[in-house]
């Protein structure tokens, strides 16, 4: 099996929606030898700030030398970032090679599994046979019904900031979306918490407690000399000081102290983890791509997330600045608008190709025009970079460009096609 015929069989399985429930890649696992059960796991699930806290543990975990297997979605420029060992994603033969591996049982089963489940049993191959220390394991869709919830215990469960999602799946509060996320916690095995409101709070504690496992929260409290710029954040976190963290973002710090409390229920020690911190790398959340103009992209996708980029833009002091946005026609894009429109100067709306999901141009234009901003409805992603760059340069301000992970990569590829031009 090629790497291409690897990636047809992958995206070709029957999808059939969301099918929550663990009996498909049980018994997919129990046919492959179950060899989740020859790993170690640190298991994250939340709403907001997974991949980022996934990416400060990978980088902390490798820094306390161990061989650290990461498992996330969605990926930004080529599927074999979901699986990475030591920051290095998987090999094109050895995905092609996992695949081959799983294909026959996954086939040979009256109930195929869904596309998720087949690639966490993979990864799961994938990591066994390159016998990582321990696998940062990332949760789809909620957490208890999850595939990779197959898993039997965990070093740490981790469950960052609760926040509506999913509400067809996973309620319509965040209490009963933070019970579903609580769902990872296994008996006996440490809880590690991140901010959120009071409800979702309680029932995690409460989960934690019925399991009999110890329960953990970071204290906000407890950073302190703060400093923010483009480059990144310090700060000092309990008695860890002068964390640096190249990381732009004011939810960061409160992400990096879930990593942090995590680390220090496995045992790692301050040293580590301040070296782990100052060498995070994570694309894709308000990442400063250029600086004539200036352009910075943040992935945000949500209410939470556009409410914590305008909270980073407002700690640099940004004024107003060009915007080149998309969304997905199933997130609630007017809030989101109305969030960032202090900000807006001009907002440039496009349509990214191969994504269904994604809202029209015109249609998320005339959102913004109905909140009295400047917006233009450019259609492709090239042509409306195209024309954001062009007005921040003139103006001589910032362009940001948000609304989706899934425009990150059309982004980067118009970008490249633009600077290359002679």
């Amino acid at each position: 099996m090629t790497y291409e015929e690897a990636l047809e069989y992958i995206h070709s399985v029957c999808w059939k929606g969301s099918r929550p429930g663990l009996e498909r890649i049980t018994e997919l696992c129990h046919r492959l030898g179950d060899p989740q059960k020859k790993l170690r796991f640190v298991h994250v699930a939340g709403t907001n700030g997974k991949g980022s806290t996934c990416s400060m543990l990978t980088s902390i975990l490798m820094k306390a030398g161990k061989k650290v297997g990461t498992f996330t979605s969605p990926f930004i420029f080529e599927f074999r970032e979901r699986m990475c060992v030591d920051g290095e994603m998987i090999s094109c033969d050895d995905l092609s090679r996992a695949t081959e591996f799983v294909r026959p049982h996954a086939d040979a089963m009256e109930d195929s599994p869904t596309e998720f489940e087949l690639i966490t049993a993979i990864a799961f191959v994938y990591f066994m046979w390159q016998e990582c220390d321990i696998v940062v394991l990332e949760a789809g869709l909620g957490g208890r019904l999850d595939s990779t919830n197959v898993i039997d215990n965990a070093e740490v469960s981790v469950i960052t900031s609760i926040a509506l999602e999913h509400t067809e799946y996973l309620g319509d509060t965040t209490a009963k979306i933070a019970a579903e996320k609580a769902g990872i916690i296994k008996c006996g095995c440490p809880v590690v918490a991140g901010k959120t409101d009071n409800d979702a709070a309680a029932v995690i504690k409460e989960a934690a407690e019925s399991a009999g496992s110890a329960f953990h929260t970071p204290d906000s409290s407890l950073i302190t000399s703060l400093e923010l710029s483009l480059g990144g954040c310090t700060f000092d976190y309990d008695t860890i000081k002068n964390i640096n963290l190249p990381l732009v973002g004011t939810y960061q710090p409160f992400n990096a102290t879930v990593a942090i409390t995590a680390a220090r229920v496995m045992g790692i020690g301050d040293d580590t983890i301040r070296e782990g911190l100052a060498a995070v790398k994570w694309p894709g959340r308000f990442e400063i791509v250029e600086k004539d103009p200036l352009i910075i992209y943040d992935g945000g996708h949500n209410i939470q997330c556009a409410e914590a980029v305008a909270d980073t833009l407002r700690a640099l002091e940004c004024k107003k600045m060009a915007i080149l946005t998309a969304v997905m026609a199933d997130k609630e894009y007017h809030k989101m608008a109305e969030i960032l429109t202090p900000f807006a100067r001009r907002v440039y709306c496009v349509t990214p190709t191969q994504i269904p999901r994604a809202l029209g141009a015109e249609a998320y234009a005339e959102v913004y025009s109905e909140l009295g901003v400047n917006a233009v409805a450019a259609g492709s992603v090239e042509a409306g970079l195209r024309l954001a760059m062009g007005y921040a340069k003139a103006k001589n301000i910032p362009l940001l460009v948000t609304g989706s992970l899934y425009l990150y990569r059309e982004f980067r590829d118009a970008l490249s096609d633009i600077n290359n031009m002679p």
